[in-house]
């Protein structure tokens, strides 16, 4: 909303210093502050808000050094993180934007679910909370809207670009030696599926080439293949995050990693000039989506300040459904979804291993019976960080390495883009 009214401002008056609200960076730079102050000031209140109601979490036994001891912490602490990103990205972004608009309804949406489920179980005493297939449903619900408005949304294109001529090539300045081709991008947008694959030369996928081979404009029915694609991501690598919110601050700080590279690939995604160098898609307006994660980020690592071991409130299924949609819809919008199994990695191993879990047990039940089952699973509990926890490692140590992991894997994520 501010940049609207800085924008009126200098149009209107040549009011000093509105004009620097054009600038993404700036207003990114104020939602990041302004995401951390909420977090940090407001979220102390909120905590101490929860802990009056009685809102505490329910520990289950799971024989976990130190598990005893959280029982009572307060919980629906995700109502901070969705606070703190919400009011920045209202503040300081263009809210008319199509993406924008999207990230907010996804975040309400999504943060809703949780807190359906995190209700149930606070207060009606259910520590199964919100049924598994109700989730799914909600899921499917907001991957489908994802996918309807990326498909059919009249702003939601990408220019292609425009092999240059020898009239383009412009010289460096202070180096006569060395030419740059100009990055020149075609005029008029077009609607596509097209999205970005890691580790390929020529690195753009058409989801419509699935189909195209059927007939001869069967490539304008990709949308068949597109959204569910978006729905089963979303899925995915919002549970993701819910598994992975098993100890003070995993989440939460993998999920601030993760942000940092989503929003790097965002700004440069918006900019011509970068997405020449990195030979990448050019996707009009979507630098505004630099502002959202700002604020997500700051929401986030503010979050941290309160979450860390020892945790004085949990984010709960509001937080951690809500943060692992963000990221999903996110990567959609800016067309990087296949790198997620690269740059999510911390959140695909904790998937895969409660599938793997659950099968092996199923598998060794019905070879060898239950009680060989019980006592040979494949990790000695699932998700995989409570396997270290059983083994030993302290909580914070477990969370310190995925951290180094995830750092890692966003190094990977971004070497990708020239490493074909």
């Amino acid at each position: 909303m501010l940049y609207y009214f800085f924008q009126y401002l200098d149009k209107a008056f040549d009011f000093p210093g509105a004009g620097v609200f054009q600038y993404i960076s700036f207003r990114a730079a104020l939602a990041l502050i302004t995401s951390l102050i909420i977090s940090l000031i407001f979220g102390k209140r909120i905590i101490n808000y929860i802990r009056k109601k009685q809102i505490g979490e329910t520990i289950r036994e799971l024989g976990l050094e130190g598990q005893t001891q959280k029982t009572g912490t307060p919980t629906m602490g995700g109502l901070i993180i969705i606070a703190a990103i919400i009011i920045p990205t209202l503040l300081f972004a263009k809210v008319l934007n199509v993406y924008i608009v999207l990230m907010l309804i996804s975040t309400v949406w999504l943060g809703g679910i949780g807190f359906l489920d995190d209700y149930i179980k606070v207060f009606k005493k259910n520590k199964e909370g919100l049924k598994g297939k109700f989730k799914i449903v909600g899921q499917i619900g907001i991957g489908l809207i994802v996918g309807c408005v990326f498909y059919f949304h009249p702003d939601v294109v990408i220019k292609e670009r425009v092999t240059s001529t020898s009239a383009d090539i412009a010289t460096i300045s202070g180096n006569d030696d060395k030419k740059l081709s100009a990055p020149k991008y075609a005029e008029t947008p077009i609607k596509t599926l097209k999205t970005t694959i890691p580790f390929f030369k020529n690195n753009e996928l058409d989801y419509g080439s699935f189909i195209s081979w059927l007939c001869t404009d069967c490539a304008k029915y990709g949308w068949i293949i597109f959204i569910p694609m978006v729905i089963l991501v979303v899925t995915a690598v919002s549970n993701g995050a819910n598994i992975t919110d098993g100890i003070d601050g995993l989440a939460a700080g993998t999920s601030a990693i993760i942000g940092v590279v989503l929003g790097i690939l965002a700004y440069v995604s918006g900019n011509t000039v970068f997405a020449d160098y990195l030979n990448i898609m050019y996707i009009p307006n979507s630098g505004e989506l630099v502002v959202f994660m700002a604020a997500f980020i700051g929401a986030c690592v503010g979050f941290l300040w309160y979450n860390s071991y020892p945790a004085q409130v949990f984010m709960g299924d509001t937080g951690s459904l809500a943060i692992g949609g963000i990221i999903a819809v996110y990567a959609i919008a800016i067309r990087k979804e296949l790198l997620i199994p690269i740059l999510c990695g911390v959140f695909l191993v904790e998937n895969i291993s409660v599938i793997l879990q659950v099968v092996y047990f199923k598998y060794q039940k019905k070879r060898k019976g239950l009680e060989f089952a019980q006592t040979h699973r494949l990790f000695k509990m699932a998700p995989l960080h409570h396997h270290y926890q059983k083994v030993g490692f302290h909580e914070s140590k477990i969370v310190m390495r995925f951290f180094i992991i995830g750092i890692m894997l966003a190094v990977l994520t971004f070497v990708t883009l020239k490493l074909r």
